[in-house]
């Protein structure tokens, strides 16, 4: 079903909205938990419940910043704020690694013991709970507004899930199984999961920034829907690029001489306003080539032709 631009923006903020009421209330359970506990898994955890807050935050005003539509400045839209926060949150994301990792192998080193096992496995079974509504309500609204900052959150509560999970773990073999130690092998474990997220998310966001060209699966299913235009056969300087939930694509077409300026503007505009139904939130640009020109964009680099074909 399709949504208005309105309604997507509606869905998309009350979406984090809720993500940021579940951060702040498992912060407050957690906070509370792992003091009583004295658990790294749990301060680990506390940490990422932080990092959830922070996210969320980044979510709602990326979403709302990249809604917003060109302006004079910024002639190609505002998608990479997404991409600019993003790298924000990564600085504190590793930060908070490397204290968790940090304090959890000093624990391990001295042989603390942790304390009301009780109170941290019942929090952590709570925000199981919490957590498992959030992704539900994020999978609605993901499916109706098709919102890949919604989709990015959603994927990073759903590992929230594993997380708390390994807390419970972690404190049951600490205290009930009589492994001392298990607690703060968790929290190292935990501080080294955050860097790979922290790692990965670093990687998308300098892949936008970067101008990184879309996915291959992408791109050719954007070249075999050009081949199904005649007018497009002679496409060729195919770029493209990704900004926020915005996408580019460019490219020249070679075109028969004698066409006029008119007729080629009537039958590419066409074509271009095909594609842009078939692929929404594309901006596409297309440049006439006559047939054999070769501009100097064609001359690229032999690696960079060599991936092309």
């Amino acid at each position: 079903m399709s949504v208005t631009a309105e309604e997507r923006s509606k869905l998309t903020q009350r979406a984090a909205l809720a993500s940021i009421a579940m951060a702040v209330t498992l912060i407050a359970l957690k906070s509370y938990a792992a003091v009583q506990t004295s658990s790294m898994a749990m301060l680990g955890s506390l940490a990422d419940s932080g990092l959830d807050l922070i996210a969320s935050l980044v979510v709602l005003l990326g979403v709302r910043i990249a809604a917003q539509p060109a302006d004079f400045d910024h002639r190609f839209g505002h998608g990479k704020a997404e991409a600019l926060a993003a790298l924000i949150q990564v600085i504190l994301i590793t930060i908070s690694a490397l204290f968790i990792g940090f304090r959890a192998a000093q624990r391990l080193l001295a042989g603390a013991e942790t304390g009301h096992a009780e109170l941290g496995i019942g929090v952590s079974l709570i925000a199981i709970v919490l957590t498992a509504a959030l992704i539900t309500y994020q999978r609605h609204v993901v499916s109706r507004t098709g919102s890949l900052a919604i989709g990015t959150d959603r994927l990073h509560y759903s590992s929230d899930l594993l997380l708390n999970g390994s807390v419970i773990v972690a404190l049951a073999l600490d205290q009930f199984a009589g492994l001392t130690g298990a607690d703060a092998v968790f929290g190292v474990l935990i501080a080294l999961w955050l860097l790979w997220g922290a790692w990965r998310a670093s990687s998308d966001a300098l892949d936008q920034l970067m101008d990184k060209e879309w996915p291959d699966e992408l791109r050719e299913r954007f070249l075999a829907a050009a081949k199904e235009y005649p007018e497009l056969a002679g496409l060729h300087d195919f770029r493209t690029r990704t900004s926020g939930t915005h996408q580019f694509a460019q490219f020249h077409v070679w075109v028969p001489p004698q066409w006029t300026v008119q007729e080629a503007h009537d039958r590419l505009d066409r074509a271009e306003e095909e594609l842009r139904n078939r692929f929404p939130n594309t901006e596409i640009l297309i440049h006439v080539d006559p047939e054999g020109q070769t501009d100097r964009e064609t001359l690229l680099p032999q690696a960079i032709t060599e991936k092309a074909t």
